[in-house]
């Protein structure tokens, strides 16, 4: 089976990684089935795919089993897209040899544009990511389309051609798609009765279908029969996927500890290789801790799960008690534990373990994370720019202080929001027109700045690829649907 080869062990930015400090046999478990899970975990044979092929998928009887139907987003809009759409090139120093006929397509475009193909579909929610370069819609109908970078089947279509619109995922049938997630190279679709499809690079397991591929190029479930999934989230190369009784699962690559099963998965294959021993199917992140001052572990029982995202290599979850917890790759200071180790099992944030300062909303960037707490403040930990000083743990963002947060979403460096009747975005240098400030004007800001182009628009949802950015434009009154007709329209060329 292919696994990760990693030639270079430092972490991201040159910073080394570390695995978490305390000796593990000193931690504290809250019963002995997470004890026992523990040293199952430990006294595997790392690196014998045999062990995996043993393991069972997550399973309940149908009598136990719970019936959802999962709520749509309640908006609607027309879509409107800014940034780099040059989707090939994005992230790299050129356009790889299998896509060279791409080459010259796509373009920056600086301020919001329409896209003409869907000038009559109605938009209820956006997806990408981070790491992403590619981009999701769902429909008010709960039909899923897909646009982007291809070059793995991440758009679900059955091939690897490259789109410059949306298209319809015709492969979901007649499926209602409520929700989804973007990784790197794959993507994840929830329905309303709470199935998750996935699609897109397998190498790692990342998928969840129980075995290591190049790639699948059409929509298909992930192996897990358990209690039904309500929230979906990718990072780089791993999912993480939350049923209704609030107990998360992870797979995919375990590098950094992400996958919170308590390892890195990391094992030298052979002299200068190493490899990662994946998880090929949901497995329960059985473990939520907290440390004291003095470096002591202990365990947080009755941890709920309510919401999970997920950065190129760390997850926030946000439980029903508004606590977050943050674990995986802690450079630069993206967990929020005022220290740069890495977490191997899910840690207590303990800014927001106070009363009336939880959290209400979690956001994760590609080596930063936000919080809104519940009086209405955002805060903000990491880094957007790795030339600039790190913040350790959470802040208040002063710029934004007083502004009613709708909608947040982070790209690789730059951020967008929607809040109160505005749209505010930034971020450093270069930037390719994804913060929509519009031609002739300055590309970048490292201060909260309005989208005038988006004046007298109200952006219902924002989101954000690798360096793109999409909106969600209400269209109700006649003004709002003037406004939107006078933006340009985008009608890229496609091959």
């Amino acid at each position: 089976m292919p696994r990760k080869k990693v030639t270079d062990v430092s972490g991201n930015g040159g910073l080394k990684r570390k695995r978490a400090s305390g000796k593990k046999k000193d931690r504290d478990f809250s019963s002995d089935d997470e004890f026992e899970d523990y040293e199952q975990e430990n006294t595997k044979k790392p690196g014998k795919q045999a062990t995996k092929s043993g393991l069972q998928p997550v399973t309940v009887s149908d009598d136990v089993k719970e019936k959802i139907k999962l709520e749509f987003p309640k908006v609607k809009g027309q879509l409107l897209v800014f940034g780099a759409t040059n989707w090939d090139l994005i992230g790299r120093k050129e356009v790889p040899k299998l896509q060279a006929a791409y080459r010259n397509l796509g373009q920056n475009l600086w301020g919001p544009h329409r896209y003409g193909c869907l000038n009559d579909v109605m938009v209820s929610s956006v997806v990408s990511g981070p790491c992403a370069a590619h981009s999701l819609l769902i429909t008010t109908e709960g039909k899923l389309w897909s646009w982007g970078r291809n070059d793995k089947g991440q758009l679900g279509h059955g091939d690897t051609k490259r789109l410059d619109a949306p298209k319809l995922v015709e492969g979901l049938g007649e499926e209602v798609i409520v929700s989804a997630a973007c990784g790197r190279n794959h993507t994840l679709a929830l329905t309303e009765n709470g199935t998750v499809f996935s699609f897109g690079e397998n190498k790692l397991g990342q998928l969840g279908q129980g075995n290591q591929t190049d790639a699948v190029l059409s929509p298909a479930t992930i192996l897990y029969n358990g209690q039904p999934i309500v929230k979906v989230s990718c990072g780089a190369e791993f999912s993480m996927v939350v049923d209704c009784k609030g107990n998360i699962y992870s797979f995919g690559c375990p590098e950094y500890g992400q996958l919170g099963h308590n390892s890195d998965g990391k094992f030298i294959a052979r002299a200068q290789r190493i490899e990662f021993d994946c998880e090929l199917i949901p497995r329960r992140v059985a473990i939520f801790i907290e440390k004291t001052k003095d470096g002591q572990v202990m365990p947080v029982p009755n941890v709920v799960v309510r919401d999970v995202v997920c950065g190129a290599n760390h997850t926030l979850v946000l439980d029903s008690q508004k606590r977050v917890f943050s674990w995986g790759f802690g450079g630069y200071g993206r967990l929020g534990h005022t220290e740069q180790k890495d977490e191997m099992v899910p840690r207590l944030v303990k800014l927001f373990d106070f009363p009336g300062r939880g959290a209400t909303q979690i956001y994760c960037g590609y080596q930063c994370s936000f919080a809104v707490s519940e009086m209405g403040g955002l805060f903000f930990w990491g880094v957007t720019n790795t030339s600039r000083e790190s913040t350790m743990y959470p802040k208040a963002v002063q710029d934004l202080c007083g502004w009613k947060i709708r909608s947040l979403a982070c790209g690789k460096s730059s951020i967008i929001i929607a809040a109160d009747e505005s749209t505010i975005s930034w971020g450093p240098s270069p930037t390719f027109g994804e913060l929509g400030y519009g031609d002739n004007k300055p590309k970048s800001s490292t201060t909260a700045q309005e989208v005038k182009t988006l004046d007298g628009v109200y952006s219902e949802q924002v989101a954000m690829g690798y360096s793109h950015s999409l909106v969600i434009a209400r269209q109700e009154t006649d003004q709002e649907k003037e406004k939107i007709k006078k933006l340009p329209e985008y009608n890229p060329r496609t091959l």
